[in-house]
């Protein structure tokens, strides 16, 4: 299945990134480009007073939140839709890695909110979300408190440190600051930017967090684009891998062979190395495969649903940290009114799969499902049951550049349980690469209209 099939149905500043934390809240207050980002206001006080429009509010601006008010606008346009992030601006995690070793510039990752809710029509606030009142409908922000009709919340990952250090705050911050994962935070891009490019050698551990996490390829792309950094830049430094997995997945065997052709000298991969202690003072990482010292880490804690979820208290008692939601519409257990999307959302299947990919392209589809759902019930209509597909691209080597691919389609079997049917592309290859942008700047558009410049890769 390709790309085309699926009808696709500099660097970046300091002040920028460290601005735009990892978040589930809006933007500066405007609608129609009229914005006001240095007004005052009260939690208490009423934020947007009521018109006779129904009205969406979105909290979370990634992919899955861009995506649901997009689609809001154009398949419900008499509602109102409201974004709310407490980013100042967009910043894509989805082809970061690629900035991190300078294959593409900053500014083609970084988008504007205020600019995209002008062009598509939706309004937006950056504020911090403070408390989710269900009951009566009201998202309580640091700007006012606003009424809704429906809700629609995107609100990501968490890290779980509390898994590795209990109530030691001290040791918790002492990893994140020194040793981030940059798997939710712009800013913590930003700091591994920073310690890649000073780094001079030595030994450098990436650990994996333990199934279900984000974008599970993405470690294995980040360490081969860091093996190629090394390898350009004849920096002896080596990368060991630690996996919670009993073997590398997705795409297995296209990753065991960049790993053994391309960065024999620069890579260790390390399967069943559950992490047992991490000490960031003293730089060691303990596991059940061994333990391992290291001169700089990428440390990445158990992820659950963002804050948001729990916030809205939608995270369930069994479901491990996931919000609890209906998995097909992605309703909120007990309240037909919200929704959550993206990667927070529990278990959808009892098959092994169990989890759909916590994604940027399942955040899209989810989006586009939930848009759609609230659209067909504005319109006295009962929605169809829909599903969504998940497309991943990963680069491995930058010289020459290619990439592996891996796809995701969901039906229901005769039990009428989501089904997952996986594909990987092993072959790492430079057309691979080349559609990797194609999909991003498909994916942009589709978020941020025609204020979405084109993403294109450095010569």
């Amino acid at each position: 299945m390709t790309l085309d099939r699926r009808h696709f149905i500099g660097t970046l500043s300091a002040t920028a990134a460290v601005a735009a934390l990892p978040g589930c809240a809006a933007t500066a207050p405007g609608a129609g480009g009229m914005a006001h980002p240095l007004l005052i206001g009260k939690a208490r006080q009423v934020l947007l007073a009521r018109g006779k429009a129904p009205r969406v509010v979105v909290c979370g601006g990634g992919w899955g939140g861009l995506t649901a008010a997009a689609n809001l606008r154009q398949l419900a346009p008499r509602a109102e839709v409201v974004v709310i992030d407490r980013n100042p601006v967009f910043f894509s995690s989805p082809l970061s890695n690629m900035w991190l070793v300078d294959m593409v510039d900053g500014e083609h990752l970084t988008h504007d909110y205020l600019r995209a809710a002008d062009k598509l029509g939706w309004r937006f606030f950056q504020a911090e979300v403070r408390q989710i009142d269900r009951d009566r409908r009201q998202v309580v922000t640091s700007l006012g408190t606003l009424d809704y009709d429906w809700l629609v919340l995107a609100p990501g990952i968490r890290y779980n440190y509390e898994a590795w250090f209990g109530n030691d705050r001290q040791a918790a911050d002492a990893a994140r600051t020194r040793f981030p994962s940059a798997y939710a935070s712009n800013a913590e891009h930003l700091a591994i930017k920073r310690a890649l490019h000073a780094f001079k050698g030595g030994e450098w551990v990436m650990n994996l967090p333990p199934p279900p996490q984000r974008c599970p390829p993405s470690p294995y792309e980040r360490a081969c684009l860091i093996a190629w950094h090394f390898k350009t830049h004849k920096i002896k430094g080596h990368i060991t891998i630690l996996d919670h997995k009993p073997a590398i997945a997705p795409i297995g065997l296209g990753y065991k062979l960049a790993f053994e052709e391309l960065y024999k000298d620069y890579v260790t991969y390390v399967p069943n190395a559950h992490v047992r202690e991490v000490d960031p003072f003293n730089r060691r990482v303990r596991t059940a495969a061994g333990d391992h010292a290291f001169d700089h880490a990428i440390l990445m804690a158990p992820h659950q649903a963002g804050d948001l979820a729990w916030l809205a208290g939608t995270v369930g008692q069994d479901t491990s940290g996931w919000a609890d939601v209906d998995p097909v519409t992605m309703q909120v257990k007990g309240d037909a009114r919200s929704f959550v999307i993206g990667d927070a959302i529990a278990a959808v299947s009892p098959l092994p799969f169990r989890y759909y990919p916590k994604s940027a392209h399942i955040a899209n589809r989810l989006g586009r499902i939930v848009a759609y759902q609230i659209a067909e019930h504005l319109a006295g209509r009962a929605p169809e049951r829909r599903l969504p597909d998940n497309l991943c691209y990963m680069v491995v080597n930058g010289t020459p550049r290619e990439a592996l691919n891996v796809q995701f389609d969901y039906g229901f079997d005769e039990q009428g349980r989501i089904a997952q049917k996986q594909l990987d592309f092993n072959e790492r290859t430079p057309a691979l690469y080349r559609e990797d942008f194609r999909w991003a700047n498909f994916m942009f558009g589709e978020m941020f209209g025609s204020a979405a410049p084109e993403v294109t890769p450095k010569a």
